[in-house]
C-alpha cells in the first residue's frame, strides 16, 4: 500500500525484496542502500504496546513482529480506527506519534522489527566502514 508501483508478492517480505532490488538497480551505486519502513513507522510503535494508553494497548493485535501485520489493516490504519473508538479523538501521527516515539525503546523495536534492524545495522556498517 502507498506505492503507485505494482510490487508483486503475497507477503511483505516478497514485496520488500522486489522493491529494494528494483530501486537499488535503478540507482546503481555501491553505497546506496534502499530500506523501507514496513507499515510506516507505526509498526515500530506496535513493537512496544505498553507505550499506548491501556485501552488502545488492549485492543492492539498480539504479535511478536509488527511488520508482519496484515496489509489490508496495517498498523496506522488500525490506530486510526482504535483512537476514536477508545480515546474519543483521532490518531494524529505528528502529535500522538511524537509522544509515543519518545516513550519507545529503540532496542525493543530493533528486536521485534526485522526490517528496522536491517536499516539500523546497514547505517552502522556504512558509518563504521
Amino acid at each position: 500500500y502507498g506505492s503507485t508501483v505494482d510490487y508483486r508478492g503475497d507477503t511483505v517480505e516478497q514485496r520488500y525484496r522486489q522493491a529494494k532490488k528494483e530501486l537499488e538497480a535503478k540507482v546503481d551505486h555501491p553505497h546506496f542502500r534502499q530500506h523501507f519502513a514496513v507499515h510506516e513507522t507505526e509498526a515500530w510503535l506496535l513493537a512496544q504496546p505498553e507505550i499506548f494508553p491501556r485501552t488502545i494497548a488492549d485492543a492492539l493485535p498480539k504479535t511478536s513482529s509488527p511488520e508482519t501485520i496484515n496489509n489490508n489493516r496495517p498498523p496506522a490504519k488500525r490506530l486510526r480506527e482504535l483512537y476514536p473508538r477508545h480515546m474519543n479523538k483521532k490518531y494524529r501521527k505528528p502529535i500522538e506519534g511524537q509522544r509515543l516515539f519518545s516513550r519507545l525503546s529503540p532496542e525493543i523495536a530493533y528486536d521485534k522489527c526485522p526490517h528496522l534492524k536491517l536499516l539500523l545495522d546497514d547505517l552502522l556498517e556504512l558509518a563504521n566502514g
